[in-house]
């Protein structure tokens, strides 16, 4: 955590530093009250300060999306069958947005689609500047300098993964000084995929292998290696072609690593002051007061929580989950507690009540929401997988690992099921289980035909305003019992989406008021204002 309270300390600093590499040189006076670029030679201690906008920026994309909300985070899962904004007694309309995500009626137009674009492209531009400053010597870097460039390039290559993974078709831009008007060629989604690919290949030999708090937050090796991994585990789905060994090989270079493990207590990858965490690879540091972030306390808890918690602000009540989803956990899972849930109680002890359409009625959150369109203030579970500190402000604390050590485990176990070997991916899933179930430890144990087989994911249209009600169930989905793990171990971690197009579920089945709207879906559209901008993008087959 500390290592990002300096980057975002220094953070306007380095802006002075860029803003002057660009300015007039023509100039009489000499001025001694500012620190200009060719003066300024960093030390390692220096480079946290150095390279912080462009990290900075994964918390716009991750968070905040349209410049404060939504982001990532968000689209990843209110597009899928695990997490709803559904119409509130108190509002959470906002012109449809979050319905049409959730109904998969995005259109070209879409804040979404917007948001992750543009901060993914801030995230590529500031690390440009930052790799063309270091290599044109305006930032003289002396030591380090080859294995700063290619922490950067990786992180670049981080942002373009986003890119890649919900709109294929994105221009590769890898300069910082083109020329005025220029505007960036196309390339097809292999083309991005292939660029990231090559570019962690090429820099992780250059990268720290340490592991401790001057590099937490950062791109070293492991967190390399658990990109590469996550590009080859979705490889099919961005270029057609498999690469389950090649994503074995790249988790096994971090697990080999010895620098990891599971935490026994699930809970603690997720508390507030989580940075101490063994199981965290890569992560984007949060601070309520140096990187804040609204976190899910804002906008899943309903204002009554302000009490639970003795929070500083008044939570606004949106997100939940989709019930069909609660309903696949076993109820001895422990990460079923993953999600607020029944009466709520104050601080005190005290019994909370509603206080808009239930006004009066004791206060619990239910397993039912009537409609995407229609709710009570009490309706749905709550996210609650990172903590909640008592007297916290609106901000959180918890950072939110991109990549922990489950992660690797899971994408080998999936790329092992996938490559025929059923019964040495039920081994590795069983482990990730284990801390899951403590007081039923023969829970834990899963076989490989178990996940091989259906989901237990009952879909289907559950509308109860409009009277829809079908049934499809998930017996059909080709290793469904291990989407279900995948479901349970990741929930609220922003995974959803993309394992849902993996399963060849995305598109394909109905749940809550959801039904399907097209495989175009699978990617969304380039937004309609980068178009406009740039007549060298063509728009994503699909969308006008």
């Amino acid at each position: 955590m500390e290592t990002l309270k300096k980057i975002c300390k220094y953070f306007v600093f380095t802006l002075v530093l860029v803003s002057l590499t660009g300015a007039c040189t023509k100039l009489e006076d000499q001025n001694f009250s500012q620190l200009v670029s060719s003066k300024f030679v960093p030390k390692t201690q220096d480079i946290p300060s150095l390279i912080g906008p462009a990290y900075v920026s994964w918390q716009w994309l991750n968070e905040m999306g349209m410049e404060w909300w939504p982001g990532l985070r968000c689209t990843q899962e209110i597009s899928s069958d695990e997490l709803m904004i559904p119409k509130r007694p108190n509002g959470w309309v906002d012109g449809g947005m979050y319905r049409d995500v959730f109904m998969h009626q995005w259109t070209t137009f879409d804040t979404y689609a917007n948001g992750t674009w543009v901060n993914s492209y801030k995230g590529v531009t500031n690390t440009n500047r930052i790799i063309y400053q270091v290599e044109s010597g305006q930032i003289p870097v002396t030591e380090g300098k080859e294995n700063l460039l290619a922490e950067l390039k990786v992180l670049r290559a981080s942002y373009y993964n986003v890119l890649c993974d919900l709109f294929g078709n994105v221009p590769i831009v890898t300069k910082f000084d083109v020329p005025e008007g220029f505007l960036p060629e196309q390339n097809t989604r292999k083309q991005v995929n292939d660029f990231i690919i090559s570019e962690i290949t090429l820099s992780i030999p250059l990268l720290s292998e340490e592991v401790s708090p001057a590099t937490y937050g950062r791109f070293t090796k492991w967190g390399a290696f658990a990109l590469l991994a996550d590009m080859y585990l979705n490889a099919e789905v961005y270029t057609g072609t498999a690469e389950w060994a090649k994503c074995i090989a790249a988790c096994d270079s971090v697990i080999n690593s010895g620098k990891y493990e599971l935490e026994t207590n699930r809970k603690d990858v997720f508390k507030a002051q989580n940075q101490n965490s063994g199981e965290i690879i890569f992560a984007i540091p949060y601070d309520e007061i140096y990187a804040q972030s609204w976190g899910a306390a804002m906008v899943s808890l309903e204002p009554q929580s302000q009490e639970v918690y003795n929070m500083q602000g008044t939570p606004w009540g949106g997100s939940c989950a989709v019930p069909q989803f609660i309903d696949t956990y076993d109820p001895d899972d422990y990460r079923l507690m993953d999600w607020v849930q029944g009466p709520q109680f104050s601080a005190n002890g005290d019994t909370l009540y509603g206080a808009m359409d239930l006004l009066g009625v004791p206060f619990a959150y239910v397993n039912e929401v009537p409609s995407i369109d229609s709710t009570t203030e009490m309706s749905g579970y709550r996210e609650g997988k990172y903590e909640y500190e008592d007297g916290m402000q609106m901000f959180m604390n918890n950072d939110q690992p991109i990549y922990r050590y489950a992660d690797i485990l899971m994408m080998k176990a999936e790329a092992l099921l996938r490559s025929g070997k059923a019964d040495e991916a039920a081994t590795i899933v069983s482990h990730v289980r284990e801390r899951s179930f403590m007081e039923n430890p023969e829970k834990a144990t899963v076989t490989g035909s178990k996940l091989q087989g259906g989901s237990v994911y009952n879909y289907g249209l559950r509308d109860g305003l409009y009277g829809w009600n079908t049934t499809e169930g998930g017996a059909d989905i080709q290793y469904g019992g291990f989407l279900d793990e995948l479901g349970w171990e990741f929930a609220q971690e922003g995974h959803r989406r993309q394992d849902l197009i993996r399963f060849g579920v995305f598109t394909t089945k109905s749940w809550s008021s959801h039904s399907p709207n097209g495989s175009h879906r699978t990617i969304f559209p380039i937004p309609q204002d980068e178009i406009n901008k740039n007549t060298n993008l063509t728009q994503n087959p699909g969308y006008n």
